[in-house]
């Protein structure tokens, strides 16, 4: 008697006699070999969804790498006032006398209303400034909730219950009123009132500010985690054996986490790139001439842009739609491949 089976990997195979055929013990044989890195990693390029978000999310990051290259191939940057170099392309009130902002072969996205500056240099700029800090948040937020949150599952005890409250106490700020009352706090702890803040220092104080209040989420979800795992049979066997307690956290216990720490993270990046464009809107993050998402947008939401070129908001607007909905389809697609499980 013979019927066929499903292999995953693709393929079928036939079970002879209740017995399974050449043909299945090869693949069964395939899939032994297969680490659980290699299973989600085909498990994930099944996913569409999921394989096209990632080559967004990666052209996107490209887009930023290359920015001071495709400018120069341009031939043209974003700190360039062609109000004052070519004022013939301006009206008397600063607006681009070509329609749709000036959009031509020259100027690809226009320019900006006022100043002059090219939209489309000042956009991939933008897009570098708002992606490095937040990579750099996402970062330290990843460091932090390690260290806290798996010290916290797996010691328990008096550093359990130090770091649960001090979570608790940093969960009840709210988090966007702190950023926007705190930034000038920050910032003056670095250049006195008196003097021009220079822009590293403005970088500098959005990332201390997203990641004081950025790692909690994550830092709960690893505690939670540790905290399964410390009871493990493994855990068991490491402590007899007399490894130490770091050892048996690094060797252990992080590399079980790994799969709720890249999910989360794939989801904190979209997050932390709207909070600082919106901090940048808010007049309180980046500001000119340094090119950010959120300026653009900020400049957008002006009366003299908004009554003269709604197109400006055009390009900034639907560039980060399509990244942070790429970014968090690619977040679905990771968890769903390393836990399949899940049903989206």
């Amino acid at each position: 008697m013979t019927s066929p089976i499903d292999i995953e990997g693709g393929g079928t195979s036939v079970v002879v006699d209740g017995e399974p055929g050449p043909e299945a013990e090869s693949e069964v044989v395939k899939l032994e070999g297969r680490s659980p890195g290699q299973l989600m990693w085909l498990r994930f390029k099944r996913d569409r969804t999921g394989v096209i978000s990632a080559y967004v999310v990666g052209f996107f990051f490209l887009i930023g790498l290359l920015a001071p290259l495709i400018s120069k191939l341009y031939g043209k940057n974003p700190y360039t006032v062609y109000a004052d170099e070519r004022p013939e392309l301006f009206d008397s009130a600063g607006v681009p006398v070509q329609p749709n902002g000036g959009i031509s072969s020259q100027f690809w996205f226009g320019l900006e209303p006022g100043n002059g500056y090219d939209v489309f240099t000042k956009l991939i700029y933008g897009i570098r400034t708002s992606l490095m800090i937040s990579v750099a948040v996402t970062i330290a937020v990843v460091i932090t909730g390690i260290l806290l949150g798996v010290a916290a599952g797996y010691l328990g005890g008096r550093t359990d219950y130090f770091i649960g409250r001090v979570i608790d106490f940093l969960l009840a700020f709210p988090a966007q009123l702190f950023f926007i009352a705190s930034m000038p706090v920050v910032v003056s702890l670095f250049v006195s009132p008196r003097d021009e803040t220079p822009t590293y220092v403005r970088v500098v104080a959005l990332i201390i500010v997203q990641w004081f209040l950025g790692w909690m989420g994550l830092g709960r979800i690893l505690r939670g985690t540790a905290l399964a795992l410390r009871e493990r049979e493994f855990i068991e066997a490491a402590r007899v054996s007399g490894a130490s307690s770091w050892r048996i956290i690094r060797r252990e216990i992080l590399p079980n986490v790994v799969t709720p720490l890249l999910v989360q993270a794939t989801y904190l990046l979209p997050g932390f790139v709207t909070a600082e464009a919106g901090l940048s809107f808010l007049g309180v993050g980046i500001v000119e001439p340094t090119p950010d998402w959120g300026q653009m947008f900020s400049k957008a939401s002006t009366e003299l842009v908004m009554q003269n070129d709604i197109t400006y908001m055009f390009f900034p607007g639907v560039s980060m739609i399509i990244f942070v909905v790429a970014f968090n389809l690619l977040g679905d697609s990771v968890r769903d491949a390393f836990d399949p499980k899940t049903a989206r």
